[in-house]
């Protein structure tokens, strides 16, 4: 059934777009409509449905991969069938490639922490039993803030599960371990030879081996020593060149024993750019020199190969069928027979003349003068090499090479050995605040944390350490890991009731950005009667701070009408915007002021909101009344007459 957008699986994940194709599978975005979440989900192509191996191999991808639940990991989480379809839902992870970072250019340091991020993930799977067996860029995505994570565990082996057959070759030829590309056992050494191969790449945006066809790069892998990478770029110190090479050893004992000792070896090359924290790392330019001349015969023969005998070589080495035997000795198959057989008889001449191969014994935790004196005894000769140490003095540390591994006789064994019981305090600036005191913990440091403010360290990672890294202390001494908080947060004024004018020249000030907004208000025009954030927020530089500013339209300033006529007064008011006038009338014996405004309430430039009453006393003129005439009455007295 073919995929298209819209297409609900399993009634819950609706299929949104494709985001590409792989060899086994094609990838789309969708929603799950349950969690309401966005997922990556893996289709197995349809060709591969009828085939059980590859439906196996699918289904194991998702059980080993849903056991790896880490920072580092894409997580699983579902899977089924439908449709015919064999599915796997995972962790969705906006951003780019590795193999996109290398491309547009990464600064060593960018690289570095990518690739201890991977060795971080890979890790925790190799501790679990599970080898992911097709590291490379493709399969590490890196989110906006940094965080890479290893997808693809899709050929990965856990425990002693073997599907694939025997010699079959898997994987990516340019990523994959010369051990792999002859089909042999796949091992944890396998991985950490891609991210070895990884390293190359991001430090110097090629790959350790190129060719016209993937068999031509497999036998490079087989045959060919890579270049150290400051060859190709001059900023890349001895020390990373020899963690690089140590790597990419062809022989798996040669490598990293496990991923923190890459990790460890990642951190003393940071420490100490020279090297001299790494030993003597001049053999492993020259380990698998041996493997070399073995598959000289082999590359000789490839490169006397028509176009066409190539093609046909690389189509049996995929498919396993072979050409017809007809007429197959042709002139040109002899001479590369000739050319076999002439490497053949360099290997015999090689091995009857090579030194005789002696076991290194172990002499890790021993006294120098043990350890010189049992390694001696082998035949070998050694070179100390003292660094500071949380190990006692004089005590054997590390060995080079390692215990158990064979060497020729009378070769030399490198031997670190402690100083005493100091140790350097590591680089960690830039790292995520978690797994910066995780390294300062592995050197028996002692950690406390300091936040700190600052515009140049996203917030929640390592500024440095007090001491500074290079620093040598004591074993279990105190160091403080200096965290960023990010910028340094700013706390807001109150503007409300300001200008905007003085309110924006604050925010300028205070490194912020002004958004204006206006809104019809009652407070005067240009001033602020609402912002955002608040009062007392506290917030990074740089962001944006929204001031709400009154455009006056609710409000109007009342004008003065005393002294108008009363019609004149009532249209001054209305043309200013006053539409709720109250007239009072008063009587004046003031004949001049009959009909006009004597007075007003509110007085004239004040502000009021739209709809507020004003109100205007308006004179009525009475005349005085006339005074009165005032009438007098004269009373004459009269005699009484005398009582008889």
């Amino acid at each position: 059934m073919r995929l298209e957008r819209g297409q609900v699986v399993d009634g819950r994940y609706n299929l949104i777009e494709r985001l590409g194709s792989g060899g086994m599978a094609d990838v789309w975005l969708a929603s799950d409509q349950m969690l309401d979440r966005k997922v990556a989900m893996k289709f197995l192509h349809e060709r591969f449905a009828q085939d059980q191996q590859f439906v196996e191999r699918f289904r194991r991808e998702a059980q080993a991969a849903a056991g790896l639940q880490h920072a580092n990991v894409v997580g699983v989480y579902d899977r089924g069938e439908w449709e015919g379809r064999h599915w796997i839902a995972m962790e969705y992870v906006e951003g780019a490639s590795l193999k996109d970072l290398i491309q547009r250019g990464l600064e060593i340091g960018e690289a570095l922490e990518i690739i201890r991020q991977i060795l971080a993930g890979v890790k925790f799977a190799h501790e679990r039993g599970i080898v992911h067996r097709d590291l490379k860029p493709h399969n590490v995505l890196v989110d906006a803030e940094g965080r890479a994570r290893v997808a693809d565990f899709g050929i990965a082996r856990a425990g002693a599960s073997e599907i694939t057959q025997t010699g079959s070759v898997l994987g990516t030829a340019q990523y994959l371990s010369p051990e792999q590309a002859q089909g042999m056992e796949v091992t944890a050494a396998s991985d950490l030879y891609s991210i070895g191969v990884m390293l190359f790449e991001t430090l110097t945006g090629q790959v350790p081996f190129e060719g016209d066809s993937p068999v031509a790069v497999a036998l490079k892998q087989v045959s060919e020593q890579p270049r150290p990478p400051s060859e190709l770029n001059p900023n890349v110190s001895p020390a990373l060149d020899a963690v690089v090479l140590k790597a990419l050893a062809k022989n798996p004992a040669n490598r990293f024993g496990s991923a923190d000792d890459f990790l460890r070896a990642l951190d003393a090359a940071q420490a100490d750019p020279s090297g001299g924290a790494l030993g003597d790392t001049a053999s492993y330019a020259a380990v698998g020199a041996a493997a070399a001349i073995g598959a000289a015969g082999g590359a000789g023969a490839a490169a006397a190969m028509t176009p066409e005998e190539a093609a046909a070589a690389e189509r049996a080495a995929e498919t396993g069928e072979h050409p017809t035997r007809g007429g197959w000795l042709t002139r040109r198959r002899a001479i590369i027979l000739g050319l076999i057989a002439l490497a053949a008889i360099g290997l015999a001449i090689f091995a009857l003349t090579r030194p005789e191969k002696v076991t290194v014994p172990t002499v890790i935790g021993d006294p120098l003068s043990v350890a010189e004196s049992k390694l001696e005894q082998r035949g070998f000769d050694v070179t100390p090499r003292f660094v500071p140490s949380c190990n006692e003095p004089n005590t054997v540390t590390e060995q080079d090479p390692p215990s158990g591994s064979e060497a020729d006789d009378g070769s030399t064994v490198t031997l670190t050995v402690s100083r005493g019981l100091s140790v350097r305090v590591p680089s960690v600036e830039g790292i995520e605040a978690t797994k910066a005191r995780q390294r300062l913990e592995r050197e028996n440091l002692l950690v406390s944390t300091q936040a700190r403010s600052s515009d140049s360290v996203k917030a929640n990672r390592a500024i440095g350490t007090d001491p500074p890294a290079g620093t040598s202390v004591e074993c279990e001494s105190e160091v403080t890991l200096l965290v960023s908080r990010g910028a340094k947060l700013v706390t807001l004024p109150n503007f409300l009731g300001q200008q905007v004018e003085d309110a924006t020249a604050e925010l300028e000030r205070l490194g912020l950005i002004p958004n204006i907004e206006t809104a019809n208000r009652d407070e005067p025009e240009g001033t602020v009667v609402g912002q955002n954030p608040g009062p007392e927020s506290t917030l990074k530089k740089g962001r944006r701070v929204t001031l709400i500013v009154s455009t006056g339209a609710g409000s109007v300033i009342v004008p003065n009408v005393v002294g108008q006529p009363e019609d004149t007064a009532i249209n001054t008011l209305r043309s200013r915007g006053v539409t709720n006038i109250k007239v009072v009338r008063q009587t004046s014996d003031d004949e001049s002021q009959d009909g006009r405004v004597t007075d007003q309430a509110p007085q004239a430039g004040e502000r009021i909101r739209t709809g507020d009453r004003v109100t205007i006393f308006v004179a009525v003129f009475r005349a005085p009344p006339e005074p009165q005439a005032t009438t007098t009455t004269t009373t004459t007295p009269t005699t009484p007459e005398p009582t008889p």
